[in-house]
């Protein structure tokens, strides 16, 4: 740092030095010495220094302040020794050891190459061992003796720490002196000793020095170990002596090291540097605390945190607890930017001047002469905590505070820290604070280049400090007299100015330089600024430095009389020539200096400071203060004379008036009746929740689809949670009655129906010291049950955030870190069948830079969109938005308030206590409004002026309304008092008020206190457990929604509202208390988020038509009772003109009627109170005194139901019914249970930040820092817009904020940002407070349990068999006991040609001699365009089944997966080409094969093309292997086809070959990578399943012809290669065996018995079949449940076969399916084969399962048209898809076929009307099967020679269908059969003049009639190649 002395040498320092020297050459053996000048330049100067600390507490006594050290040391943590050059945690200053200028790179230090194969990882040694803190912390290290643990910092691993052995007699004494020069030191890692210099070690614990090794440099911290045994950072080690700068002045130096006993530091993270001066008798300490590390607990003088204190033996201010302002990751609070050292060398005349020292952590901001960058030294990534670096102190940069400056003028002045450098304080520092709050805003300067292009900024258009200062004074003056600076709103608008500059920049084509101030405007224009401000700001400018400005301001505050008015801010500027501008804030404003002071403590600090001052004391002149009344009576007098008064009687408890009284025997005994309508819903899932929960389910989809193996669904079969909530009983037991109502454990199948809802609370766990042995429970069910998935629900994930490491080692709250040590202990993060489900309300801590839950992992509550789109019952949500949207709904009474009177009452108090806490002077005040207001409501009517509208129009309420429900029914009041004591006071004051009044049978006073269940009087458990009807005999309420109309005050307490939810009947919310302590978005949205419901949508739909109502002339109004319903809100709008739409309910008198006013009118009569009346009355007409008062102050509530009440007494002041409107004196039946917005009184400065904002702009808050766990990454970044969903504030909250080191994320970063890592089994579910996702996730247990049953079932097709009509005997029939089929029985069978399978129900049944005795009845199902739905039924999938790619476990997950490390590219692209006869050209095909399935194929010698596939022998016998290749023909299945057979194969070897269309191939290779696909040419994309089937029979064929050539060359027979194929369709799920059932005693018929097989085995079983070669097709039945109960089918028949086929290539060479075919092609094949002779076996002794696949498959085409000429949507029917030839028809786009085959199905009528109906007269078809219509029979006869058909002798056929015929069929043949008079015919062929030759061919025009209109085309284009079609008749 160079001299700080400019060259002028102290002769003492001198001579001290020169000592020291001597004396370490004296004790050193072999070193020489450090020359003396190095000691003096190197060093700076030596100021006594206080240990780090919070709050380290000066003491006048030198003995006393140690052991006050030594107290705080051993309490709290470590203690750096720190000199007055306070270490910077991270990085000491970087120049110290430079010899080159400021803006020349450091030169860089030659290092040594490490020793050849040495390791040269940073955080290991040379010789490979790990020596990094975090690996070594639980490790016991032995050293020799004399040695020490110490901790060493390398560059390149800033956030880790080295351990090294180091000889203690080279390190400094307590001192800092003594330290022999030189060095001794062992690595800990490998144990090599002796290393004696130091620049040796540091290689060999590769430090990577860029600088000359030092061990001032690099060795930065003793090692200590905590009681627990961990190993952790201590103090710094204090390489700088501590002696005062004279020797005059040593003899009062304090010492403050070397009584610290290391052993018991507990603490790894060293609170903050906090330094004292001793001059003298005066102390100066450093007035300012930065978080630089958040963990200290906040008290650490036994409680004593004082931050009112002025005299010097208190602790100093705020100073000491770290504030939240400065933040970890804000690495512009942290840079030192101090000028450049040359050793040996004063500065030079040019150079800036060394900047003041501080003692205080303050940012020395070096101020640069005007043409210099802003900071010329970069600000390195790696700063990041807190802590700064104060610098010497050059002579004149002194403060001296005023000795009683608080006394004198009532203000502790906080000095906002601005740009340059403060001065160092001195005297009475305990009555100032220094408030880092804005500093940041002005290191803008200071941003990287990539920063500032996110904003389109660049380096030349940064603000100059001059224009810094300018916005700065504007800011000030536009907060006026009731805000506080706020760092985001002023962050906002630097970033504004500076992009308003860039443009205008822009637009000028100036530099920056042009538009900015030049330091002589400066002056006078900060204070014109200043003077628009009404003297609130003023402006101090001095030309020397800061200090003077600040002195200045000081001693005038501290001459001012008290009653002068103060300026809220002084701005001091410093116009140095020398040092350019500089300046800072001082804040004197009373409300602004205190709201600042007392924000920079946390809330735990905070509640310590209260609770320190009620333990103490301080309070004694508040309390007695508030012993009398306002009117100046004793109070607690007067409460005893009323007392007296009243005797033994009490007021009526309900149903009559608050002055009726009753003996308190009476009054017990009075009961309440059942109450119909009380809000006691039962548990109900809405459908908000349903879809959440299933967001939630699909999410955890995606995780176990996301192909990382960190989740396996199918490997479970059960679910099983726990619910881990914060530590609050009530919570407890709101979530154990959720779990017990929604039957969540019975649906699991955790609990039996009887037990459940006892058993229920060992679901639920709070976080408390017995969580740890309950989670070993859990965890130890977790680890024993592998196939239960256990979801852990962490609920209000927000509360606890500290990590376990910091918690323990800052002696903490004990619940502190237990979250952390439940949630992210390493059992639950390897725990495979293990979910975490974080649920917060305000997850912004949760969502940092640093977070372990993925973004893709969180679930959000949906957006609550348009409120008409729900219907009329459904309550809307109502939150912190809609509260905020609400202040514009333009009603008197708005649900957010700010009291004002109180806020003013507040203020004259906070004057006249300075030294207290606000909340305290806040509490006591409440408490007085409220007691008041009780006796100004009961006796005492004098005090009503003296209470705020506000306090006594709810006490009112709370009073009158029980009065008015015969059953004692009234409202809630939430009064919200976070520190426990104090809710203790007030419960205490107000309960004993009440009892007095006698109140106690009126309503109740709890005490919500998180860590105790509600205590409720036993009258009023009484009237709950009446109003409930049928409760227990010991039911008492365990929850605020238990409580649902019992009228009381609930003082709800505890640092965190918890999640609790509230009953309907809550209606008020007083948050007066919730004020500037609490700016951060969570602790203000979790506060109002009390008051946030769901709520009846007249709530919010009425106030517009109330206001619109008010504008209207008042004579229009006339409305009666009906239209009552419309108008729900405020008819009371008083008709003043002030404040008519404010915000704030301003004081009773400003609204044009005073308290006292409407007393005297009181005597007038009441007016019936109706919607007329109120319209028309003026404000002081016809309302009693109370309903002036409601007017004013009531809401919502009251004036729905004040206005719909038919009469209010002149004693009761309001009308309470809101929730049972109308009343009772209205229609009884009509009781809507109208749920409304609750109403919050807000203090003054929550009300600014959540009041309303301008253009619909989302709540101020939402722009806070989002947690006080977290800190912001940059000062410059986007704002948060109105628009914004949650999802983007996540993204947003991800990128620019960073957990601090306390935060349990903190040690989620990895070396790089990369490498953070996500828990791939944790989600974020979100919503706002109180939207249901309680609900939401025991219904996402719910569905997850189902998903998982459901992913062990499968829906599988249940259908009987169709046409089973004929029952004669088979004239064969093959033994029952047979396994195979026997040739030469099976040929003498006859072939069933009826259709059996269940698909085709719709399809047009096969004439056969028996069909035409059936009399079919004309069928509903005329039309039928729905696809029907066909019956299913649910199996559990057995160990063989096929499956989806959503199946995952470790047996298959080769035979699923390509090795994860291969890339796709692994699989090689084959061509593969044969000529087809049927298609007469060449088709070629192309084979995707994994290289692991190459051995199948044959490939030619060099290997590169693709020669055949290999077929087996028919006599080999292979066990382990099936001989047929397996086709399965798929589209549009890529996720949900079934083709991992791998189960199904029981893992053996086979050929599987998927069979895909050419577009869908990537898609198919993607999710099956390991499989053979088959890929059909181009031309076959639009083609139908024939076309595949064509294609894998053709190709099979020629590849049976390749193999047997290629095995005949080895010398086997042709006839001896395998000719089978298996084609399978990919929705074959599981297959069974039927055996025939043995007789026994107990079965009552003969049936079946069946299992599941493996489709290995039906396959082998088939292959085996004896002489297999003889059959053309063998396969299996369709299963049904029918299948065993029915009478057993014989075990082989000659029928139908679909779906699942072994087909023979060889023998059905001739046979080939119809490649255009879209439907019925394996009917139409079948046929076929069977006319041609070929036997077709079914073995009916096995069965097939096919599943219900709802996607992809045989679906019809979408048709459209093709030229779409509009976007009508009308369907096209099945008629239109044929036309007239050349007409003007609409064209449509589908293939030609799919069009002719839909139109026949549909055209029955049309073709062939006397068929329907008619099987007798079948439609004659030659050599096709086409579906014409379940009403038609189809007579199938084949042309071809020596075929077999069906006897037609004496059949009249009703028709002819003859498609695409071909050269078999003749005139001749069709002359064979006869046709009824009127039959008609119909040609098919593929274009006009094939149609004319076929006619003329076949000579029909003999005996048809054709006319030219029975031409038609299907509607095709002609590029489309339309098919032709005539129809005719029979003459």
């Amino acid at each position: 740092m160079g001299n700080s002395y400019a060259g002028q040498m102290k002769s003492a320092r001198f001579e001290e030095a020169l000592h020291n020297s001597i004396e370490a050459s004296l004790r050193c053996n072999s070193v020489v010495p450090r020359p003396i000048f190095s000691q003096l330049y190197l060093d700076p100067d030596q100021l006594l220094i206080s240990p780090e600390g919070n709050q380290a507490n000066v003491k006048p006594k030198v003995e006393e302040l140690d052991k006050e050290l030594m107290h705080r040391y051993t309490q709290n943590g470590s203690l750096d020794f720190s000199t007055s050059q306070t270490v910077n945690e991270i990085e000491e200053d970087e120049e110290e050891e430079d010899m080159s200028d400021s803006n020349s790179p450091p030169i860089p230090y030659a290092q040594k190459p490490a020793p050849e194969g040495s390791c040269t990882t940073d955080g290991f040694c040379q010789a490979g061992k790990d020596l990094r803190l975090v690996s070594l912390c639980m490790e016991q290290i032995d050293i020799p003796a004399g040695f020490l643990l110490v901790g060493a910092k390398s560059p390149n691993l800033p956030e880790h720490i080295l351990v090294c052995a180091v000889d203690k007699r080279f390190l400094p004494d307590e001192h800092g002196k003594n330290a022999l020069l030189g060095f001794s030191g062992n690595c800990i890692g490998c144990g090599e000793r002796g290393f004696r210099y130091f620049t040796e070690f540091s290689n060999h614990i590769n430090l990577k020095l860029t600088t000359q090794p030092k061990k001032q440099k690099h060795l930065k911290y003793y090692l200590v170990r905590s009681s627990q045994g961990v190993l952790s950072k201590g103090p710094l080690i204090c390489w700088k002596d501590s002696s005062v700068l004279s020797p005059a002045q040593s003899s009062s130096a304090v010492n403050l090291s070397g009584t610290q006993d290391l052993s018991r530091n507990k603490n790894i993270v060293t609170p903050l540097s906090l330094s004292v001066q001793l001059v003298g008798k005066t102390f100066a300490t450093a007035p300012l605390s930065l978080r630089a590390t958040d963990v200290s607990s906040g008290n650490n003088n036994g409680g004593r945190t004082n931050v009112m204190s002025s005299t010097i033996s208190r602790p100093v201010p705020h100073s000491m607890s770290p504030g939240p302002s400065c933040v970890v990751g804000e690495q512009a609070t942290i840079s030192n930017s101090g000028p450049p050292k040359k050793r040996h060398r004063g500065w030079s005349p040019g150079s800036p001047v060394p900047p003041s020292g501080l003692v205080v952590p303050v940012p020395a901001i070096r101020p640069l002469p005007r043409a210099e960058p802003l900071l010329s030294v970069p600000v390195s990534q790696s700063m990041l905590t807190g802590i700064l670096q104060p610098q010497p102190i050059p002579a004149g940069e002194t403060v001296i505070v005023p000795e009683n400056l608080l006394n004198n003028s009532g203000v502790r002045p906080v000095i906002l820290i601005g740009y340059g450098t403060l001065p160092y304080f001195y005297g009475n520092v305990g009555d100032i604070v220094v408030s880092p709050l804005l500093v940041n805003c002005y290191k803008i300067s200071q941003m990287d280049n990539k920063d500032l292009d996110l904003f389109g900024l660049t380096g030349s258009q940064l603000l100059s400090v001059e224009n810094m200062i300018i916005l700065t004074i504007q800011y000030l003056v536009r907060l006026g007299p009731d805000k506080i600076p706020l760092r985001e709103e002023f962050e906002q608008i630097m970033l504004k100015a500076m992009q308003e500059f860039t443009l205008r920049e822009q637009s000028l084509q100036m530099s920056a330089q042009c538009i900015s101030l030049s330091p002589v405007q400066l002056p006078w224009l900060a204070r014109l600024i200043a003077s628009v401000s009404q003297d609130l700001v003023h402006v101090v400018v001095t030309q020397n430095s800061l200090a003077e400005g600040i002195s200045e301001t000081l001693r005038s505050l501290s001459e001012m009389k008290r009653q002068q008015r103060l300026p809220d801010y002084v701005v001091a500027i410093c116009t140095s020539k020398i040092r350019g501008n500089e300046f800072c804030v001082v804040v004197l404003g009373q409300y602004q200096s205190r709201a600042l002071a007392e924000s920079m403590l946390t809330t735990s600090e905070f509640l310590k400071e209260i609770s320190y001052e009620l333990i103490t004391g301080k309070v004694s002149f508040l309390a007695s203060h508030f012993k009398n009344t306002s009117l100046g009576d004793e109070l607690d007098k007067l409460l005893e004379t009323m007392q007296q008064r009243r005797g033994d009687n009490v007021v009526i408890p309900f149903n009559g008036d608050v002055n009726e009284c009753v003996s308190s025997q009476e009054a017990a005994a009075m009961v309440s009746t059942q109450e119909q309508d009380l809000d006691t819903e039962t548990f109900q899932i809405y459908q908000p929740q349903l879809t959440i929960a299933r967001k939630l389910l699909s999410q955890v989809c995606a995780i176990a689809d996301s192909g990382n193996q960190s989740l396996d669904l199918g490997h479970f079969s059960k679910v099983d949670f726990i619910v881990v909530v914060p530590r609050s009983e009530v919570l407890v037991q709101q979530t154990i009655q959720r779990i017990q109502q929604s039957g969540v454990l019975v649906d699991l199948g955790l609990e039996e129906n009887g037990t459940a809802y006892q058993r229920a609370e060992k679901y639920v766990v709070r976080l408390d010291n017995e969580i740890q042995t309950k989670f070993d429970v859990f965890m130890r069910r977790v680890k024993q049950n592998p196939y239960t998935l256990f979801v852990l629900v962490h609920d209000n994930a927000h509360v606890d955030l500290t990590s376990a490491i910091s918690s323990s080692l800052t002696h903490g709250e004990p619940t502190h870190g237990l979250a952390d040590r439940v949630i992210n202990c390493r059992e639950v993060l390897e725990a495979f069948n293990l979910l975490v489900l974080q649920v917060s309300s305000f997850p912004y801590a949760l969502q940092t830079l640093q977070s372990r839950i993925s973004s893709a992992n969180e679930v959000h509550w949906i957006q609550f969109g348009n409120m008409e789109e729900l219907s009329r019952e459904e309550k809307l949500y109502f939150g912190l938005n809609e509260y905020s949207k609400s202040l514009q709904w333009g009603i008197t009474s708005p649900l957010l308030r700010c009291d004002e009177t109180f806020e003013k009452m507040v203020n004259t108090l906070l004057e006249r206590y300075p030294r207290l806490h606000s909340m305290v002077i806040r509490c006591y005040l409440l408490i007085q409004q409220y007691l008041e207001a009780l006796m100004a409501l009961t006796t005492m009517v004098s005090l009503r002026d003296h209470s705020t509208p506000e306090t006594l129009s709810i006490m009112d309420d709370i009073i009158t309304a029980p009065g008015k429900d015969k059953n004692g029914r009234g409202h809630m009041l939430v009064i919200r008092i976070p520190s426990v004591q104090l809710a203790m006071l007030a419960k205490e004051r107000l309960q004993e008020a009440r009892d007095k009044l006698g109140l106690q049978y009126r309503f109740e006073i709890i005490l919500g206190n998180p860590a105790s269940e509600l205590i409720v009087a036993k009258h009023f458990v009484k009237r709950l457990k009446a109003w409930r009807g049928n409760e227990r005999e010991d039911w008492f309420p365990h929850t605020y929604q238990d409580l649902e109309g019992l009228p009381c005050i609930v003082v709800l307490t505890g640092k965190d509202p918890l999640g609790e939810t509230f009953p309907r009947s809550l209606k008020y919310c007083d948050l007066r208390l919730i004020d500037s302590s609490y700016l951060t978005r969570t602790a203000l949205e979790q506060e109002v988020g009390l008051a946030c419901c769901y709520v009846s949508r007249e709530a919010i739909r009425g106030p517009i038509v109330a206001l619109d109502l008010s504008e209207k002339e008042q004579d229009k109004t006339s409305l009666g009772e009906n239209d009552a319903d419309e108008l729900l809100i405020d008819l009371e709008r008083p008709q003043s003109n002030s404040s008519a739409v404010t915000g704030t309910s301003g004081s009773v008198t400003e609204n044009g009627v005073s308290s006292s006013s409407a007393a005297d009118k009181s005597q007038k009569p009441p007016a019936p109170l109706n919607f007329q009346n109120v319209a028309n009355s003026s404000v002081d007409e016809g309302f009693t005194t109370g309903e002036t008062l409601k007017q004013e102050c009531d809401s919502l509530g009251t004036q729905l139901a004040s206005s719909t009440t038919s009469k209010l007494s002149a004693s009761s002041s309001s009308v309470s019914q809101t929730f049972r409107w109308p009343s009772q004196s209205m229609k009884e039946c009509k009781a809507l249970r109208v749920s409304l917005p609750r109403i919050v009184i807000l203090s003054k400065a929550a009300y600014c930040v959540l009041g309303p904002q301008k253009s619909g702009q989302q709540p101020f808050s939402s722009s806070l820092l989002p947690h006080a766990d977290v800190s912001w990454v940059s000062s410059l970044r986007p704002f948060l817009h109105k628009d914004m969903t949650t999802e983007e504030q996540s993204l947003y909250y991800r990128q620019w904020t960073a957990a601090r080191q306390h935060h349990a994320d903190y040690s989620n970063h990895g070396e790089s940002s990369n490498s953070r890592s996500f828990h791939p089994r944790r989600l974020l579910l979100t919503g706002p407070p109180q939207v249901g996702k309680t609900g939401s996730y025991l219904q996402f247990l719910r569905i997850l349990f189902r998903m998982l049953i459901r992913l062990l079932e499968v829906d599988v097709y249940d259908e009987e068999d169709i046409n089973t009509y004929h029952t004669e005997e088979r004239e064969v029939a093959q033994s029952s006991n047979d396994q195979w089929p026997d040739v030469e029985i099976v040929s003498k069978m006859s072939f069933d040609v009826s259709i059996h399978d269940p698909k085709y129900a719709l399809m047009s049944p096969v004439y056969t001699e028996q069909l035409q005795r059936i009399k079919q009845e004309p069928s509903k199902e005329t039309k039928v365009e729905e696809p029907r739905k066909r019956d299913t039924v649910s199996m559990m999938l057995t160990k063989y089944a096929a499956y989806n790619t959503f199946h995952h476990c470790e047996q298959c997950h080769q035979y699923m997966d390509v090795n994860p490390s291969a890339p796709m590219s692994d699989s090689t692209l084959h061509a593969f080409t044969f000529s087809s006869s049927m298609l007469g050209e060449e088709i070629q095909l192309h084979f995707i094969i994994p290289k692991s399935k190459e051995s199948y194929f044959v490939f030619s010698k060099q290997g590169k093309h693709l020669e055949s596939m290999r077929l087996p022998l028919v006599s080999d016998k292979n066990l382990n292997a099936v001989k047929s290749p397996i086709f399965t023909p798929s589209s549009g299945r890529h996720e949900h086809g079934l083709l991992n057979l791998y189960h199904a194969m029981e893992g053996i070897n086979h050929l599987h070959l998927l069979v895909v269309k050419e577009y869908e191939m990537p898609l198919y290779r993607k999710y099956w990578p390991n499989h053979i696909m088959l890929v059909l040419p181009g031309m076959f994309n639009n083609a139908g399943v024939g076309a595949a089937r064509f294609l894998i029979k053709e190709l099979s064929y020629h590849n049976l012809e390749l193999e047997r050539n290629r095995l005949e060359e080895l010398g086997v027979k042709r006839q001896c290669v395998w000719p089978f194929i298996v084609v399978m369709d990919d929705s074959c799920v599981l297959w069974n065996s039927h055996g025939v059932q043995e007789q026994s005693s107990h079965s009552m018929d003969q049936g079946t018995t069946s299992k599941n097989v493996s489709l290995k085995t039906v396959l082998q079983h088939i292959e085996a079949t004896p002489k297999i070669v003889h059959y053309a097709i063998l396969g299996i039945q369709k299963w049904s449940s029918k299948l065993n109960s029915r009478a057993p089918k014989p075990s082989f028949s000659r029928c139908h076969i679909h779906d699942f086929i072994l087909l023979n290539i060889d023998l059905t060479q001739n046979v080939q399916y119809d490649l255009n075919r879209y439907f019925c092609e394996d009917v139409d094949f079948n046929l076929r084969t069977n006319s041609s002779g070929l036997l077709i076996c079914c073995f009916n002794n096995f069965s097939l399962m096919k599943k219900h696949i709802q996607v992809g498959g045989q679906k019809d085409f979408a048709i459209k048209p093709k030229i779409m000429v509009s976007e009508s949507l009308t369907p096209i029917m099945p008629l239109q898809y044929v036309c007239a030839p050349d007409s003007e028809h609409t064209l449509l786009a589908a293939p030609a076929q799919f069009l002719l085959e839909k139109f026949l199905q549909y055209a029955t009528y049309k073709l062939f009307p006397k068929a329907i109906h008619n099987f007798k007269n079948p439609v004659l078809a030659i050599d096709c099967y086409l579906n014409i219509g379940p009403e038609v029979a189809l007579c199938y006869v084949s042309s071809r020679p020596h075929s077999i058909n069906v006897s037609s002798e004496g059949v009249f056929f009703s028709g002819l269908l003859l498609y695409l015929c071909d050269s078999f069929v003749g005139a001749d043949f069709l002359k064979k059969f006869k046709f009824l008079k009127g039959a008609t015919l119909c040609v098919i062929c593929q274009d006009r003049s094939s149609l004319r030759q076929t006619i003329v061919r076949l000579e029909l025009e003999d005996e048809w009639q054709f006319r030219l209109r029975d031409e038609f085309q299907t509607a095709n284009s002609s590029d489309d190649k339309p098919l032709y079609f005539l129809t005719g008749r029979h003459i």
